[in-house]
């Protein structure tokens, strides 16, 4: 497959991905567990086209792609991933995003990543990925390494809870600084 056609279709999976998630965020929202929103991206129309194109530019670093509040009032922080290979890699987060994560998670907020690998979803903490290559002496991401960190579908992604049957909001190794 040539490179053009795999990245119109990483777009178009990372899409789809954004969506679950935010439907997962409106059923919290419904359900007053949560009110969480996706972070605008830093974007800004420099040329008006025709037939409702334009001309643009990022304006500022990508920060996580997720933010909000819980009932209890804890912050929680995310990026979302997608890939529709069998492991995730753990270089796929900006520098930027990482450090934002970094400091949410010190100030005790729930933060991580909310990934889909294929058809499995999870919401990996904070605190294991960003020492995976401590942990698996490799740089990604198996399904197998992160089912404790499942989460439901049902076709929305609901990060907040755990195939398990726990509730994110209530496991310590989502928040608490170091």
């Amino acid at each position: 497959m040539d490179r053009s056609l795999r990245g119109l279709i990483n777009n178009k999976n990372g899409a789809l991905f954004e969506s679950e998630i935010i439907g997962g965020c409106m059923a919290y929202n419904l359900q007053e567990r949560a009110f969480i929103e996706k972070t605008p991206e830093p974007f800004k129309v420099s040329k008006s086209l025709e037939n409702g194109f334009f001309k643009g530019r990022f304006t500022s670093k990508s920060q996580p792609d997720f933010k909000g509040t819980l009932r209890n009032g804890l912050s929680i922080v995310f990026e979302a991933k997608y890939t529709s290979t069998d492991k995730i890699r753990a270089d796929v987060l900006t520098e930027n995003q990482m450090q934002c994560l970094e400091k949410h998670y010190k100030l005790g907020a729930i933060t991580g990543v909310v990934t889909g690998i294929q058809d499995q979803f999870f919401f990996v903490p904070w605190k294991l990925w960003r020492l995976v290559y401590e942990q698996y002496r490799r740089q990604y991401l198996r399904p197998e390494d992160i089912q404790a960190y499942r989460v439901k579908f049902n076709g929305n992604v609901n990060f907040l809870d755990l195939k398990n049957g726990g509730k994110v909001e209530r496991k310590e190794e989502y928040k608490i600084g170091d």
